[in-house]
């Protein structure tokens, strides 16, 4: 009868000694992975957050409604419209704090809020609270980025009737979410370059939106160019310059709200 020894005594030293390397490799990458979105770097307001144009009317503060949300007003007089703005996968929240102190200069009051780990898809529904506490009288427009945007459109299904209009910024309702058929005015942004969101799966999530949605491409953008965040893996190779793909992106959004019906 053959007795088998045990694996550990049939594998040489040398060869145990690259599977344990391997192994420890492998653990250390999982918890550099878990690490880095456990811990989410500092949230740091006005730091990078002056609009391309150079002229800033806002008040920032950082609040709490249903967790922390950053909320940029105009300084002087009220707000017509409240816009709500989901971030991008695990972007951090002041990325883009740039968009909202632009459009204060249009009456716009904008809460962006702050998600656990930084993703939208754990507080889908924080709309609700937000307009509940901020858009009394305002008309109210819900936007997104990326997965933010994602997650907005899917709030934006079921209450329609909370919302005046809804920004998606590179990119598109979820594959079991739709819109179509219902009435609210809804801008789809597509970075030309986008390296992240295909901009074939953009285009394709029209389908699933209001007919009347408007789809404008910012030309020679790519998809970090919505918020202040740095180069994106997997992303394009722009061929304009930061500052010129934020001032598309600003053009076509207060184009937007300016035809949306006031309250």
């Amino acid at each position: 009868m053959t007795t088998l020894r045990p694996v550990r005594q049939r594998l040489s030293a040398r060869v145990r000694a690259w599977i344990t390397a391997v192994l420890a490799l492998l653990s250390g990458y999982v918890i550099a992975t878990a690490r880095q979105a456990a811990v989410r770097p500092p949230l740091v307001l006005g730091q990078d957050a002056v609009p391309p144009s150079g002229q800033d009317s806002s008040q920032v503060t950082l609040e709490t409604s249903g967790g922390q949300v950053i909320d940029i007003r105009p300084s002087s007089g009220e707000a017509t419209t409240l816009l709500i703005l989901y971030p991008g996968g695990l972007v951090r929240p002041q990325a883009y704090e740039w968009i909202g102190r632009a459009l204060t200069m249009h009456g716009v009051q904008t809460v962006i809020p702050v998600f656990p780990l930084d993703l939208a898809v754990t507080g889908i529904n924080r709309a609700g609270g937000l307009i509940a506490q901020y858009g009394q009288g305002k008309r109210v427009v819900i936007a997104g980025h990326s997965l933010g945007g994602a997650m907005a459109a899917q709030y934006a299904a079921g209450h329609t009737d909370q919302l005046a209009g809804m920004i998606l910024m590179a990119a598109y309702p979820a594959g079991n979410v739709t819109l179509k058929g219902k009435t609210l005015p809804t801008l789809s942004l597509l970075a030309e370059k986008d390296g992240v969101a295909d901009p074939q799966e953009v285009r394709g999530g029209l389908d699933r939106l209001p007919d009347d949605t408007t789809l404008t491409v910012i030309p020679g953008a790519v998809h970090a160019f919505f918020g202040r965040y740095g180069p994106q893996k997997g992303d394009g190779v722009p061929t304009v310059t930061h500052g010129q793909a934020e001032t598309s992106i600003l053009a076509a959004i207060t184009a937007f709200l300016d035809k949306l019906p006031a309250r």
